[in-house]
């Protein structure tokens, strides 16, 4: 056998330890419904917990903010698709604004998390093998990389997790992908942070909390479709011009 051909089949070889940080996200994923986390990330344990929760954010801020921060990029990782609930959660323990701030932090953190993992896990291995589609998709990703990104952020219609990952499966920058996770989800974590701020209220007066839908309700979604459209201007702009060449 020639060298040529040793050296083909060594690079179509794949490399199965690559899969060891996914497979560990996925044990960690199913360890933590198993042992009942979802319980614990739910509005009726707000609810029941909330007594003792702000007691011990009074007397531990600090040591609260950080240990959200940490849980909440942990959940994100392993691609739970809680996000906002614990963002609820830090409007709650730490008000709308120290709230969002925190859960942007730590949704930030576990998306570069995921994202760094599926990257070393498959690569560009999935795209070259997609055919031209795929890759005509790329080259447009590629050509306004952070317009894309930050759009796909803002729209709500995208679940948090499958954002986190789509990008790996592409050659993004990984700066482009921090900068836009971290601004494309702060209308949001304001939004479910501000409710949780006033969540305190609405348990006292025995009443419900409706999440469904609360993305898409005009007072919601008109300024998010505003922010879309200023991310969408770099892109406008790039094709009248090539248009004109």
């Amino acid at each position: 056998m020639s060298n040529a051909n040793i050296m083909t089949k060594s690079q179509n070889r794949f490399n199965f330890k690559r899969l060891i940080p996914i497979g560990v996200i996925a044990i960690a994923l199913s360890l933590f419904f198993a042992l009942g986390g979802p319980d614990y990330v739910s509005l009726e344990s707000l609810r029941s917990n909330r007594e003792m929760l702000s007691a011990f954010v009074a007397d531990n801020f600090m040591l609260t903010l950080l240990g959200f921060v940490t849980i909440y990029a942990i959940l994100v990782a392993i691609s739970f698709p809680g996000a906002g609930l614990m963002t609820i959660f830090g409007g709650f323990l730490f008000g709308a604004i120290a709230g969002a701030g925190a859960a942007v932090a730590g949704a930030t953190l576990g998306a570069i998390g995921i994202f760094l993992a599926a990257r070393y896990a498959i690569g560009d291995a999935l795209t070259k093998k997609a055919g031209p589609y795929m890759q005509k998709f790329e080259a447009g990703l590629k050509e306004n990389e952070l317009s894309y990104l930050f759009i796909l952020r803002l729209v709500p219609i995208f679940p948090f997790f499958i954002v986190n990952i789509v990008p790996a499966l592409f050659d993004v920058k990984l700066r482009n992908y921090v900068i836009a996770t971290m601004f494309g989800i702060i209308p949001g974590s304001f939004v479910y942070a501000s409710i949780g701020d006033g969540i305190g209220a609405v348990f006292e007066a025995g009443q419900d909390v409706q999440l469904s839908g609360l993305m898409t309700q005009p007072r919601i979604l008109i300024p998010i479709a505003g922010l879309i459209c200023l991310a969408l201007i770099p892109v406008m702009y790039k094709r009248i011009k090539n248009s004109e060449a």
